[in-house]
């Protein structure tokens, strides 16, 4: 198939490979083909019910799943039914769920092709979804927000490329992505490191930080004005890399919200999380309202 064809393809499928998405008239499951790494990934799309009946724009919120996860991961594991759609509605927002590569925290690899997930979300996937669906283009309508390795993907885009973004967040983040800081089993941590040196080498995991990892990217997160929201449970395995960037955040002056709550690294935590962050973000979005076009 042509690629460029194939990246202006969407797919509005019903049941794809035994995906059940709720209301499926508000959920469209695409595919894009990514030249940068001559493979396709799918995403959803979350639309508000008024989408089809009006010709109105609408902004967009990125949502990010975790390590070894799938774009359908906040459809399907959330703990509350139709939750994205809800969401949907009740901010009239697009909600867009790609899918990434196991453990590749959505960088660039310097060492390997297959994994260019930056330039993917920056120079591929947001044209795209842009081109084919009624957004605002600006960055004043535009968020993204994740969980876990999708926290970091969500700081580590927005930081390298705030003329994209107007708000970010994180849930349960993956801050620094250095293993020794998680309260994880040796075996996982081995896995981690290794799957790390594979993508990108030998790095830096001790200040001056890597711009990899999360962590390294505060000088930035200070300069670019984009609104922050993070947060973690407080028996959450990665609670250590979140107080690390949160008093980073506060040595150098970024303005961001940061909360601690009960709760670990599940899907109970995320689905209250989720309503937090879009509240957030939709304040954000109010305040810029009058630059959407």
């Amino acid at each position: 198939m042509n690629p460029e064809n194939n990246m202006k393809r969407i797919l509005i499928v019903i049941f794809l490979l035994g995906f059940n998405f709720p209301s499926i008239a508000q959920v469209d499951t695409i595919e894009v083909f990514s030249p940068v790494m001559q493979k396709t990934l799918r995403a959803a799309v979350v639309k508000p019910s008024t989408y089809s009946n009006t010709a109105q724009k609408y902004p967009s919120i990125y949502l990010l799943h975790g390590g070894s996860g799938s774009f359908s991961d906040w459809h399907q594991k959330v703990t509350k039914e139709n939750l994205l759609i809800d969401l949907a509605n009740q901010y009239q927002v697009l909600i867009i769920t790609p899918g990434v590569g196991p453990a590749s925290y959505y960088y660039d690899s310097p060492l390997m092709d297959t994994v260019k997930y930056e330039t993917y979300f920056i120079k591929e996937l947001i044209p795209f979804i842009d081109q084919n669906y009624r957004t605002y283009s600006q960055r004043e309508a535009r968020a993204i927000t994740g969980l876990s390795m999708g926290g970091h993907g969500a700081m580590m885009l927005s930081a390298k490329n705030p003329h994209m973004f107007i708000a970010a967040g994180s849930m349960s983040g993956v801050m620094n992505i250095d293993t020794d800081l998680w309260t994880v089993n040796d075996e996982f941590r081995k896995l981690r490191k290794e799957a790390q040196k594979a993508m990108l080498g030998e790095i830096q995991y001790q200040h001056p930080f890597s711009e990899y990892t999360a962590v390294g990217l505060v000088d930035r997160m200070k300069k670019n004005g984009i609104a922050l929201l993070f947060d973690c449970g407080v028996d959450d395995f990665l609670i250590a890399t979140n107080r690390q960037i949160h008093e980073l955040l506060l040595q150098n002056n970024t303005p961001h919200e940061y909360t601690e709550r009960p709760g670990a690294h599940t899907w109970d935590y995320w689905t209250e999380a989720l309503p937090f962050h879009m509240l957030f973000i939709d304040n954000v979005f109010k305040k810029h309202k009058q630059t959407q076009k």
